[in-house]
């Protein structure tokens, strides 16, 4: 389930030097970066550092961590631990490393708290909708209902005595496509840390982590715009020590017959999923984010706001396909002086 970028990042550091400026002695704070290709999308990591060393050296560990991570999630590297799962399904269980099993633990749990609209099971299905511009009729319910038949969380077996992960019938895939560049940046983020660095951004495509503050000591700010006009910014949030992570659907679509058909399919049926254009998730956990982002895209406005709103410490922004624009009771947004809000806005009581 692809996500694609609804957030204009105001951040101080896209005008401070990058990872391969001139170095030069300084007795302030600056923010250096780097921005690069890892797990087949753009990252951009930050730190807030007076030692540039210390702070090229913070951002090259961050680095090498993704790439470790990538290394062990990739469900495209053959000699990846999830390969070796995916190539083993419904023939033999196999014994995989405590990270790795954690990780597929917590995805499994999200999957129950979200009755399925979010599975890392996902990666087996049976492409019958193509949105590139080739379709041009319904597939049928059969072939719907048969794309989905290896999905399902529930036939992942863990054994905890051995960490060993067993996917129940052959043909199972499982995928981190919707969590783990969330992981990712919060591992990235923890090393950069570890190292001393008091202040920064893992920017993965979308899926972004901060933590302390700006080199001028002020807060990080996102900035949130239409869907439809991105470069438009009309409002920002604070994200200190936050994760902010949006899934939308406005710019992969087959139009069938005049009806836009989203790409985001829902693993539980098999069909694209509607109502919502974007989805903006905003907690401490930029993996908890990712994969609530997805699952919220899945379950709709009504489900995905109830489930939102039982969660302590998580919030949401949603714009509707009408353009209606709904938040979570304590996420609070800031408007742009003389500037009119593009959608219509309403804020959802908990």
């Amino acid at each position: 389930m692809l996500k694609h970028l609804l957030l204009s990042i105001l951040l101080l550091f896209i005008l401070a030097p990058s990872a391969s400026a001139q170095r030069q002695p300084t007795t302030k704070p600056q923010v250096y970066k780097k921005v690069l290709l890892l797990m087949g999308t753009r990252f951009e990591l930050a730190a807030v550092s007076k030692d540039e060393q210390k702070a090229l050296e913070a951002i090259g560990a961050g680095i090498k961590e993704i790439q470790r991570i990538e290394a062990l999630i990739s469900e495209w590297q053959p000699s990846s631990q999830t390969s070796a799962i995916n190539r083993n399904a419904g023939i033999k269980p196999v014994v995989v490393d405590q990270e790795l099993y954690d990780l597929i633990s917590r995805s499994n749990r999200i999957s129950d708290m979200t009755g399925g609209a979010f599975d890392i099971s996902f990666a087996a299905i049976d492409k019958v909708w193509h949105f590139d511009g080739s379709m041009k009729s319904l597939p049928s319910p059969q072939q719907v209902a048969a794309s989905v038949s290896k999905i399902g969380y529930k036939k992942i077996i863990q054994n905890p005595s051995d960490h060993s992960v067993f996917l129940k019938e052959r043909g199972m895939k499982i995928g981190f496509g919707a969590i783990g560049k969330g992981y990712a940046a919060n591992r990235a983020r923890d090393v950069m840390r570890e190292m001393g660095i008091q202040g920064g951004v893992v920017n993965a495509a979308g899926d972004l982590v901060t933590w302390g503050k700006q080199a001028n000591g002020q807060s990080w700010y996102v900035g949130i715009s239409d869907p439809e006009e991105k470069e438009k910014v009309f409002s920002w949030l604070t994200a200190d020590n936050l994760a902010v992570v949006t899934s939308g659907n406005y710019e992969k679509f087959a139009e069938i017959e005049g009806k836009r058909y989203s790409h985001i399919i829902d693993p539980r049926t098999g069909n694209p999923v509607s109502g919502l254009k974007s989805v903006t998730i905003v907690c401490a956990n930029a993996e908890l984010a990712d994969a609530l982002a997805t699952a919220v895209t899945v379950l709709g406005k009504e489900e995905g706001l109830y489930l939102i709103n039982q969660l302590k410490g998580v919030e949401c922004l949603l714009i509707t396909d009408d353009n209606e624009l709904i938040t979570s009771e304590d996420l609070h947004l800031h408007y742009y002086q003389n500037k009119p809000n593009p959608l219509t806005s309403k804020q959802n009581k908990k």
